[in-house]
């Protein structure tokens, strides 16, 4: 085995990772711990999704006949809202937004339903499919191994600037594998999939028949006409003194005390519906939205049934093609991320995935029912 220097090795996770380290300690305008320069509080990642790099797309892929996933989906009412979050530079301008009709899945995709989508079509994840060599120059080849971003404690208490102090990336890792070779799903059909790339989850959503959400659809169903609460589900963290979501408690990011009753991700339908129906719009997993990323889109985005911008551009990554993520996770918290915060964005490179990343999915016509 050719052994490498520390920083050699590091250097080659961090860019398997992508890691973007511009981003302030709680995702709005440098408030709380951990801020870094004004400069650097433009936009902010998508707090604990780190990008993996372009990975070669020449394995796998699924059957374009159309097959149900069986999943439960709620009818949404079109209607006008106010779309936005004035705190986040990148959620502004506040402004009205009208979305037609559509029907959404109640809850993300689960392991179990994946599951059934690769059965039918024999379809290969980014995450598991081989590097290609010449996306990495001067990477050692025993790095370039097929695998994904995992959530990482460290033993003690870190500073909150350093993202590879408590993420990794792990050979192996994949939706059948989410902490890695020693780990599986058996048992853990009802928890959503996780370390999907966007191209999984639309090709998941194409075989079943559906779509993604437009970012604007989503935000819309999470609202659930509540108007503009501070968080999805109304504006105490602790309603009636109990947890409404999956998110982070206790010492980001060594220890989760798990007060919500999980440590990691949860199963679905965990936690209470909205008042449409819908489970898990926040915490728990981030989700894809079919919606470019842009910081400055909505300063000029349309008012009636936005589909997000023609191309993608982060400021704090260039060259990296990103689509907007919705919801948090079950690490966001207080101290460092607030993206469980109504309104606010999370955005992702395409290619990577992660083990608190999963989609669910919409579609303009009723559901089929077997």
């Amino acid at each position: 085995m050719i052994k490498m220097p520390i920083k050699s090795l590091a250097y080659a996770t961090a860019l398997l990772l992508g890691i973007c380290l511009a981003c302030d300690g709680r995702g709005r305008d440098g408030e709380g711990q951990g801020a870094v320069e004004a400069a650097d509080l433009d936009t902010c990642v998508a707090h604990g999704i780190p990008s993996r790099a372009v990975a070669i797309a020449g394995s796998g892929g699924a059957t374009e006949e159309a097959a149900t996933d069986s999943a439960r989906m709620v009818f949404v009412a079109g209607g006008t809202f106010r779309m936005g979050n004035p705190d986040f530079p990148d959620a502004r301008p506040l402004r009205d937004v009208t979305v037609s009709d559509f029907w959404m899945d109640e809850h993300e995709v689960t392991n179990a339903q994946f599951a059934r989508f690769v059965a039918a079509t024999g379809y290969q994840t980014v995450a598991e499919r081989p590097l290609d060599p010449k996306d990495f120059p001067g990477v050692p080849l025993e790095v370039l191994q097929p695998g994904s971003a995992v959530f990482t404690p460290p033993a003690s208490g870190v500073g909150l600037h350093d993202h590879l102090q408590w993420w990794s990336y792990v050979p192996g890792a994949s939706w059948k594998h989410p902490e890695g070779p020693g780990s599986n799903i058996d048992g853990r059909g009802n928890e959503p999939v996780v370390h999907i790339a966007y191209e999984d989850a639309e090709a998941y959503a194409r075989w079943a028949g559906k779509r993604l959400p437009t970012e604007a659809e989503w935000e819309y169903a999470a609202r659930a006409g509540r108007g503009n609460s501070l968080y999805y589900w109304g504006d105490d963290m602790k309603p009636s003194g109990k947890w409404a979501a999956n998110v982070y408690q206790g010492s980001f990011p060594s220890k989760d005390s798990g007060e919500d009753g999980y440590v990691g991700v949860a199963p679905v339908r965990s936690y209470a519906a909205n008042p449409l129906g819908l489970y898990d719009m926040d915490g728990n997993v981030w989700e894809w939205c079919a919606d470019f990323y842009r910081p400055d889109y909505y300063q000029h985005a349309p008012a009636v049934n936005p589909q997000g911008p023609a191309d993608s551009h982060d400021p704090q990554e260039p060259g990296l093609v990103k689509r907007v993520q919705r919801g948090g996770s079950f690490l966001c918290n207080e101290q460092y991320c607030e993206r469980y915060i109504a309104g606010s964005r999370g955005k992702g490179e395409v290619s990577s995935g992660s083990n608190n990343l999963g989609f669910r999915c919409v579609s303009d016509t009723p559901p089929t029912i077997d």
